[in-house]
């Protein structure tokens, strides 16, 4: 971790590979280590998806008993060609300890997380809420047509994108974000960072504009320990013209979620990902080589 508490990508990764490592192993957890220089530790579901050692128990039951979430497990790895082992395996985003996807699903899976009141006040909707993993947004195109927007939850009339490991929230061509209808109605193209021909932070323009399409509010959640995705988010906030969408967005962090979460939930998330509440510390980071 740097000197100042913040980490880059490479360390959040190196300190998740650790933990992770040694959490499957003090568990006896299936698990192998993706290729590279910084692997990841991922985990394949167990025979008849009885067990999953990427997800907290009772988030995982209650994750399969329910199709469409059980649908999302599925989603495929975008870099299971190059980075991952070549057993046979038809390796999924959510094995591998460095998904946000699974982060997120891991706490608002958890049974009376995402219905409750105190949730509910945090995230400013209304409570007894159902998570929707993967919501189609469809934001509507200057041509008519719609994009296949895919946010990663929507939680009533909030729309959520979580990140954790990911290196920044993407680029897009120019003349491809300003064919999105309300583009111009919602950013000032003016105050957006752009870099070789394509506009930064592709992600949240997208999704504050799905956001505005539907109606809804929305929410990034990321981790305290990349304050360089806080920027970017605070560069693209500063871009949007009206008040009242402005007022619609917000930015959360894992730790200060984790806060309100039940207690077992709160020391799973900290031995596997190294998130407790603002103010608390974390547990020590398994050193290699040391007896778990």
């Amino acid at each position: 971790m740097s000197l100042s508490g913040h980490y880059s990508v490479t360390e959040l990764r190196c300190e998740l590979s650790a933990r992770n490592r040694a959490f499957a192993r003090q568990s006896k957890l299936l698990h192998m280590e993706s290729l590279g220089s910084t692997p990841a530790i991922l985990y394949p579901p167990y025979e008849g998806d009885l067990r999953h050692g990427n997800f907290i128990e009772k988030s995982y039951v209650a994750i399969m008993s329910q199709c469409g979430w059980q649908q999302r497990l599925s989603k495929t790895h975008a870099q299971a060609r190059t980075c991952l082992p070549r057993d046979g395996r038809a390796w999924k985003e959510l094995d591998s300890c460095n998904s946000s996807d699974a982060l997120l699903m891991n706490i608002f899976c958890y049974p009376g997380v995402a219905g409750g009141a105190t949730i509910a006040s945090l995230l400013g909707i209304e409570p007894h809420q159902h998570p929707e993993f993967g919501f189609k947004a469809r934001v509507p195109l200057k041509s008519g047509q719609a994009d296949r927007t895919e946010v990663d939850m929507r939680l009533g009339d909030l729309l959520v994108e979580a990140k954790l490991t990911e290196s920044n929230f993407q680029s897009k061509d120019v003349s491809v974000v300003q064919g999105y209808r309300d583009f111009q109605k919602v950013f000032d193209a003016r105050l957006l960072e752009r870099s070789g021909g394509k506009f930064l932070s592709y992600q949240l323009i997208r999704n504050v504009l799905a956001a505005f399409a539907n109606s809804c509010a929305f929410c990034v959640l990321l981790d305290a320990r990349r304050s360089d995705l806080l920027e970017s988010w605070h560069n693209v906030m500063r871009a949007v013209r009206p008040l009242d969408m402005r007022l619609r967005c917000k930015v959360l962090t894992w730790q200060e979620l984790s806060e309100v979460l039940p207690m077992a939930l709160r020391k799973f998330l900290d031995i596997k990902y190294g998130i407790v509440p603002v103010g608390c510390a974390a547990s020590p980071v398994p050193v290699a080589g040391s007896p778990v």
